[in-house]
C-alpha cells in the first residue's frame, strides 16, 4: 500500500505562499501573535518535515505532476497527436506551435515550479535553527535542494535564462533578473550533487516516494546530458547503476500499473492515491489535505474518457514490426497502447471503435482507432471508473530511462562498444526480449548509426512518458534531425517556451542583467 508521508499534509500552506500577498497598507501590515511567521516556525525536526511535506504537495499538484507538467511536456513534443475536437485551446495552441506568452498551461507551470522554489529556500534557509534532530535535519535539507534543483532544470531546459531565487521570498522588492543558462545549471548541478550526499539510498515503508540518492544522482545526470556535458553526466549515472539497487522489471506494464508501484525499476514517482471516486483536486495548490489527491491523467487520455491526447503516428510507426522487415514485432507496442479489439476492465470489457471517440491513427498505412494504455486506470475499471483522480503514481524516473542515458553518453565519448551494450541491456527485459544491436533496421557499425539505435530505443521504450521534449532540444542542437520532428519549428523562436506575460508585468528586475524579457520570436 502507499498512503505514506503524502497523506500527512498537515502544513504551513498559507505560510510557505509566494510573496505575493505581502501587503502593502500599512493597516493591513499587522500579525496575529497567535499565527505562526517564518519567524517562529521550523523551531524542531517535525516542523522543518511539514515545511518539506509542503514541497511535495505542490509538486503533485495540478500545476504541475497531477495535469500541466505532463501536458506541457507531451504538447511540446512529437509522441502526441490530438484525440480530437475537444482539446481545449491553450492545448491545442502548443501542440500546434502557437504558444503565447499568456498561455494557461505554461502560466500555471511557471508558477508551480517557483511555488516548489520557494518552499525548498524556506525549508533550507530555516533548517539551520533546528537541532533537535540532525540527521532528520539534513535530509529535510536534501529533499529540498533536490526539488529545488529539479525545478530550475525544468524552467531552464524549457524557458532558458531564468531568475534565480536562493532565499525565501519575505518582501516585495526581492525581484530577480533572469540569469545566463551556465549559471542556473551550475546552481543545478551544486543542489543535485549536495542533495545527492544528503539523502539516503531508501526509505521505509511508510517514507516510500521521498527522493532517494539515485533519484538524485539521476536527475543530476539528465541536467549534466541537457547542459552538454556528457563526461559529467556518465560519472552521475554511473553513481546510480553502482547503487545495485534498481533493475528492469521482467513485465514491461508494470511500470504503468497501480499494484507495482515502487518496483525495483523505479527510482522516483509522484505518488497518487484515489481518496474519492472520479474526484480531482482542481483548487490547483495541493494543499488541502481533505482534497483529492490524485491525478487527472487518466481521464485526459484514456480511450474511453476525454481522450484529448492520442499516440502519433510517428510514434506507433516507429516500433519494429515483422509486417516491415524487422525479426520480431516489438511486445512494447501492445503494453503501451490500446487499440480496438484489446481487453479492459479485467478482460470482461472490449474496446470498439465507436469507444474511442475522435481521430484515428495511420500504422503501417492502415486507418485504426488507437489511444494511449500507459498510466490508464482501465485495465481494471470498465467505463465510468476512468475518470478524474486516479491513483497511478506518475514515474518521473526510471532505470530504464538511465541504462539508455548512459548509451547516449558512452556513444558521444566515442565508447561505441559500451553504448551498444546498454541498449541491449534494456531490449534483454524478459517480457521484451527484442534481438540484439546490430539489427537488419538499425545497424551499429558507426556513431551516427548508433545515435539513431539510441533515438529509436529512447521511443519505444520511453514514449509517452514525458521525455522526448527535451531529448529533441537536445539532438536538434547537435543536428541529429535531417527533418525537424516537430512540423512547425522556427529557428529562434520554438527552441524554447515564451517568457509568461504576467512575470514581464510583474517583475520590474526581469531584464535588469543584460538579458532580453521575453524570448526571441514572441
Amino acid at each position: 500500500m502507499k498512503r505514506h508521508f503524502i497523506n500527512r499534509f498537515t502544513i504551513m500552506a498559507a505560510l510557505l505562499t509566494v510573496a505575493a500577498i505581502i501587503a502593502c497598507e500599512k493597516q493591513l501590515n499587522k500579525s496575529n501573535p497567535s499565527y505562526p511567521t517564518l519567524e517562529n516556525y521550523f523551531q524542531n525536526s517535525e516542523e522543518l518535515q511539514k515545511g518539506t511535506n509542503a514541497i511535495y504537495s505542490i509538486f503533485h499538484s495540478a500545476q504541475l505532476i497531477a495535469r500541466e507538467w505532463f501536458f506541457l511536456h507531451d504538447l511540446r513534443s512529437d509522441d502526441v497527436a490530438s484525440g480530437g475536437s475537444q482539446l481545449e485551446l491553450p492545448r491545442r495552441q502548443m501542440l500546434n506551435g502557437n504558444t503565447t506568452p499568456d498561455n494557461t498551461v505554461m502560466n500555471d507551470m511557471w508558477k508551480g515550479l517557483y511555488t516548489v522554489i520557494h518552499r525548498a529556500n524556506t525549508v533550507i534557509f530555516y533548517a539551520d535553527k533546528v537541532s533537535d534532530n540532525q540527521a532528520l535535519r539534513d535530509r529535510c535539507v536534501g529533499e529540498a535542494k533536490f526539488f529545488r534543483g529539479w525545478a530550475y532544470f525544468e524552467l531552464v531546459s524549457l524557458w532558458g535564462p531564468v531568475p534565480v531565487y536562493l532565499q525565501p521570498i519575505t518582501k516585495g522588492s526581492q525581484f530577480q533578473p533572469r540569469e545566463v543558462e551556465d549559471k542556473v545549471y551550475t546552481q543545478i548541478v551544486k543542489d543535485l550533487t549536495e542533495a545527492a550526499a544528503a539523502l539516503p539510498p531508501a526509505y521505509p515503508a511508510a517514507d516510500r516516494g521521498r527522493a532517494t540518492r539515485g533519484a538524485a544522482y539521476a536527475m543530476l545526470g539528465r541536467a549534466q546530458m541537457q547542459k552538454g556535458d556528457y563526461g559529467a553526466a556518465r560519472t552521475a549515472l554511473l553513481e546510480v547503476k553502482n547503487l545495485n539497487l534498481y533493475s528492469l522489471v521482467s513485465n514491461y506494464e508494470d511500470n504503468f500499473r497501480e499494484e507495482t508501484e515502487f518496483n525495483a525499476e523505479s527510482i522516483f514517482e509522484a505518488v497518487f492515491f484515489e481518496t474519492t471516486p472520479n474526484q480531482f483536486n482542481w483548487g490547483y495548490t495541493g494543499d488541502d489535505p481533505s482534497a483529492p489527491q490524485g491525478t487527472v491523467r487518466n481521464q485526459e487520455y484514456s480511450p474511453i474518457a476525454w481522450r484529448n491526447l492520442i499516440p502519433s503516428d510517428r510514434y506507433l510507426n516507429e516500433f519494429e514490426n515483422t509486417a516491415t522487415g524487422a525479426a520480431k514485432t516489438d511486445p512494447r507496442f501492445a503494453m503501451s497502447v490500446y487499440q480496438s479489439g484489446d481487453t479492459y476492465n479485467n478482460g470482461a470489457s472490449v474496446l470498439t471503435d465507436p469507444d474511442q471517440n475522435g481521430n484515428f491513427s495511420l500504422v503501417n498505412n492502415v486507418k485504426k482507432f488507437i489511444s494511449w494504455r500507459k498510466f490508464m486506470m482501465i485495465y481494471k475499471h470498465g467505463k465510468g471508473g476512468d475518470r478524474a483522480g486516479g491513483g497511478i503514481n506518475q514515474r518521473i524516473i526510471r532505470y530504464a530511462e538511465v541504462l539508455l542515458m548512459l548509451a547516449e553518453c558512452e556513444n558521444e565519448l566515442n565508447n561505441s562498444v559500451a553504448a551498444v551494450n546498454y541498449l541491449n541491456e534494456v531490449r534483454d527485459r524478459p517480457g521484451v526480449m527484442m534481438p540484439h544491436y546490430p539489427t537488419s533496421l538499425f545497424p551499429t557499425a558507426n556513431k551516427d548509426q548508433i545515435t539513431k539505435a539510441i533515438m529509436h530505443e529512447k521511443t519505444v521504450e520511453l514514449g509517452g512518458e514525458e521525455i522526448r521534449n527535451r531529448d529533441i532540444l537536445r539532438w536538434r542542437k547537435k543536428k541529429y534531425f535531417t527533418t525537424d520532428p516537430l512540423s512547425y519549428f522556427k529557428a529562434n523562436r520554438d527552441e524554447l517556451l515564451p517568457i509568461p506575460q504576467q512575470e514581464i508585468d510583474n517583475n520590474p528586475q526581469l531584464g535588469a542583467g543584460g538579458i532580453n524579457k521575453q524570448n526571441s520570436g514572441y
